[in-house]
């Protein structure tokens, strides 16, 4: 190819690409497209993260910990304790130091976790309790249609305030409803058909009670007034936040960021174990039969039963044997209750109906100390040998 040719095939890709551009420049339109990449690390690690956000931005100083142990170090006074985490294993030390801390001038608002049992006149909460408020499920309040269909919103909490025509709308669960059975509470907030907020003066504080802490979340908390409540609760004040936020364990984290380490570990740790197991020096010889006695046989049967069946099925089992005697020796054993049974084994084992009543009563599934393993066995057996 000459220089001529390659000249005309240069010309020629110029003009192509100049057409390309040109087309391209007509016809292409720049935009702007936005991509979601879901929450944030800290968004994700905080649920309350928009709620604390919200408040800074009104000039509170927010601040969160995960226990109760920061309590002592917070003064009441102008302090607002927000109790959101779970409190199951909330102690009644702790459940004093609460209410000691709000008597003093704290504002406490927290979540009713429990439902009221009217059987054993508790709930499993029991700051709850202490505070003497009731938490039922909304279904099983008597229906006020009449009163639904004047509610333009009844699935929307109303928190009336003085000087104020409309109330300010939360989106509280309605599923659950509080009760003041000692008309303690001095406000309230309520949906259509049940209470799902109520405040009480404490000596020089104040209680919150509300039955859900779901609205003021990242997800709920820009919806109705639900930032806004959270503000009427805690304004004028500093605020702690006390939730439980979920980590990743430590061995998670390794799994995450080191698996051939781990895998590289388990391997040093099975070789290490295949060679501690391997035998050095010969055999030991079996012991001779003659001296195997039927006493080493019972006894290496009881391990071996104990072993692998537990207490629990040894101990069931003389039970049965004893019941089972006892049908033999008392015609209708199986028609009488539990104590006219334990009467006829009390006249035929000339036994008192206490030990009886402790040998033949339900075996616990927790594991029980060899003392009081042996005295049960002890016990079960004079019954049936007496059978």
């Amino acid at each position: 190819m000459n220089r001529h040719t390659l000249w005309w095939v240069g010309a020629l890709l110029v003009a192509l690409l100049s057409v390309l551009g040109i087309f391209l420049y007509l016809v292409a339109k720049p935009y702007q497209e936005q991509i979601d990449h879901g929450p944030s690390p800290a968004a994700q690690a905080n649920p309350y993260l928009a709620a604390e956000m919200f408040l800074r931005e009104r000039g509170i100083n927010v601040s969160h910990a995960e226990s109760l142990a920061v309590l002592p170090d917070i003064e009441p006074h102008g302090h607002t304790l927000l109790l959101f985490n779970d409190r199951s294993r909330m102690t009644p030390r702790q459940v004093d130091q609460v209410l000691n801390w709000t008597r003093a001038g704290g504002r406490l608002v927290f979540v009713a976790e429990s439902l009221w049992d009217e059987q054993s006149k508790q709930s499993n909460d029991l700051l709850l309790d202490r505070v003497q408020l009731h938490q039922s499920l909304s279904k099983d309040l008597k229906e006020s249609p009449a009163d639904q269909e004047k509610d333009p919103y009844p699935k929307l909490t109303k928190l009336y305030l003085e000087d104020e025509d409309a109330p300010a709308y939360a989106g509280f669960d309605t599923d659950f409803h509080l009760d003041d059975p000692k008309n303690l509470a001095q406000a309230w907030a309520n949906s259509a058909k049940a209470t799902h907020m109520m405040q009480l003066a404490y000596s020089l504080g104040s209680i919150t009670v509300v039955t859900d802490a779901e609205l003021w979340k990242t997800t709920a908390i820009a919806q109705y007034d639900n930032a806004w409540l959270l503000w009427y609760l805690s304004a004028d004040t500093d605020v702690t936040l006390i939730y439980n936020t979920e980590h990743d364990g430590l061995l998670t984290l390794l799994w995450r960021y080191f698996p051939q380490a781990i895998v590289a570990l388990l391997a040093l740790i099975g070789l290490w174990l295949w060679q501690a197991g391997v035998r050095h020096g010969p055999l030991q010889a079996p012991a001779a039969n003659g001296r195997r006695q039927l006493q080493e046989h019972l006894r290496a049967s009881a391990d071996f039963m104990l072993r692998h069946n537990g207490q629990q099925a040894l101990l069931q089992a003389l039970q049965q044997d004893v019941l089972r005697r006892a049908r033999r020796r008392h015609p209708g054993f199986d028609q009488l209750n539990v104590a006219e049974q334990w009467l006829a084994l009390s006249r035929l084992t000339r036994q008192p109906t206490r030990a009886i009543s402790q040998a033949l009563s339900p075996v616990p599934n927790r594991r029980m100390s060899s003392a009081d393993f042996c005295r049960q066995v002890a016990h079960l057996q004079t019954l049936r040998n007496t059978l």
